[in-house]
């Protein structure tokens, strides 16, 4: 028996394997079989798309930050 070699998938690919865990139309068994991973891996990237999605639109009662510079002085 050979033994495979450790792979490295891009975010994007991460993402979208979550994204489609997320959406709970397959199995993660269905889906590790499609995207040939492991049906661990899609649980816990899934889990991690879930923890951080609100930093997409910011922390939880923070106001924006702007970068130094973006108003200009005198408002």
């Amino acid at each position: 028996m050979t033994k495979r070699t450790r792979r490295t998938h891009s975010a994007a690919f991460k993402a979208k394997v979550a994204l489609d865990a997320v959406k709970g139309e397959r199995t993660p068994a269905a889906l590790a079989q499609q995207f040939d991973v492991h049906p661990n891996q899609i649980t816990e990237w899934k889990r991690q798309l879930q923890e951080r999605a609100a930093d997409v639109f910011g922390a939880a009662g923070a106001p924006p930050s702007e970068p130094p510079g973006a108003r200009p002085h005198g408002r």
